[in-house]
């Protein structure tokens, strides 16, 4: 935990699209875990220069000042949108090349899931894959996972998460959470 006793979680969105529903809900869960005292910040993969992972190319310096960032935090949020049934091609890649690096980031940070859908499913498919990614680097993943349908009913004109069990599965995950880290 932060020598402050307040623990800093990082959020790492799936998505780089502004006005993206997925981030939506990491500025909801952002609000969760500052009203629990928490210290928050966001971790915009756009701004890390990662190119297509590929076993033949010098580390990127990006790679390293990710990792660094990933270990200040005390727990990591990822908050992801489901392509085709999958995770990402930026998250994977982020994963990819940091596990390069070092897997400290992973193995000693406790890590939650999320995700956000236009339809019913609440990207339950992307969330079991990245838990399972998570899971063989040795990262401490929460249970409570947040999914999240039905996007445009989820959320109230203040940004809040309303949709139930979602916003109970919310409240559980950061309980979950600062009990970890």
């Amino acid at each position: 935990m932060s020598s402050d006793a307040s623990p800093t979680i990082g959020f790492l969105c799936g998505s780089l699209r502004e006005g993206s529903i997925n981030k939506t809900l990491e500025k909801a869960l952002t609000k969760r875990f500052k009203r629990a005292g928490a210290k928050t910040t966001s971790i915009n993969l756009a701004t890390y220069d990662l190119p297509l992972f590929h076993g033949d190319l010098d580390m990127p310096p990006g790679v390293k000042k990710l990792s660094r960032k990933l270990r200040s935090c005390d727990g990591i949020v990822i908050i992801s949108p489901e392509y085709n049934g999958g995770l990402p091609p930026v998250l994977k890649n982020a994963i990819d090349w940091t596990s390069t690096d070092d897997t400290t980031h992973f193995s000693q940070r406790y890590w939650a899931i999320s995700s956000c859908t236009p339809g019913p499913m609440s990207g339950i498919m992307c969330m079991r894959q990245i838990n399972y990614i998570l899971m063989r680097l040795g990262a401490h993943v929460s249970p409570i996972q947040v999914g999240v349908g039905l996007a445009s009913a989820a959320f109230d004109d203040k940004g809040e998460l309303i949709a139930e069990p979602s916003a109970s599965l919310a409240d559980k995950m950061v309980a979950d959470m600062l009990a970890h880290v």
